[in-house]
């Protein structure tokens, strides 16, 4: 007897979930499928009907969840960037001086994701995850908004430059970089 309303697991038990545990597997399959097919084909020729084959869900449970390819891939980048946000606001060694050194290992821990969306070239999902990240929105008075208009795009700026030139840099090396760039004393 297969197991109803429930997910098999690789030794053939079955595991219990609730509806909030399903949408996060579904959710969680979803993303690493893509993710895997962006580094084997370009994201134009993968249908939703492959995606979600390959990820042996439902179509029905793709779109109760997103509403295209670059929404999932959206989704799952202002995910990456939040939980690094939070774990860097928990870190107490960190501050201004160690910042990049701490983004650029970020985004060096995430290196496949990041190399497929410039691949892709869906580097604006990034921007676009990082202006949300800092609250640049039209509602801003113009003088916060341009603040961190400068330093959105300017992170931006940085990432997409060394992700563009094979993130040779090690995290620390890029830190120093910038550290020499702004005070070059």
């Amino acid at each position: 007897d297969k197991c109803l309303d429930k997910n098999e697991t690789n030794e053939g038990n079955c595991i219990i979930m609730n509806n909030e545990e399903k949408n996060t597997y579904v959710k969680q399959q979803i993303t690493r499928t893509l993710i895997q097919l962006l580094e084997e084909k370009d994201i134009s020729d993968i249908s939703i009907k492959e995606l979600c084959d390959t990820a042996m869900i439902g179509r029905a449970s793709f779109y109760r969840n997103y509403s295209s390819k670059d929404n999932v891939i959206a989704t799952y980048a202002h995910e990456l960037i939040s939980n690094w946000g939070e774990a860097l606001e928990k870190n107490p060694e960190a501050n201004i001086l160690n910042f990049f050194e701490h983004l650029f290992n970020h985004f060096a821990e995430n290196r496949t994701f990041y190399l497929s969306l410039h691949k892709q070239g869906l580097s604006s999902i990034l921007l676009d995850t990082i202006k949300k990240k800092m609250e640049l929105t039209t509602s801003l008075p113009n003088s916060d908004a341009y603040g961190r208009a400068w330093l959105a795009y300017g992170i931006y700026g940085l990432i997409e430059e060394w992700i563009g030139r094979g993130m040779v840099e090690s995290p620390s090396e890029m830190n120093m970089i910038i550290i020499k760039s702004v005070n070059p004393n």
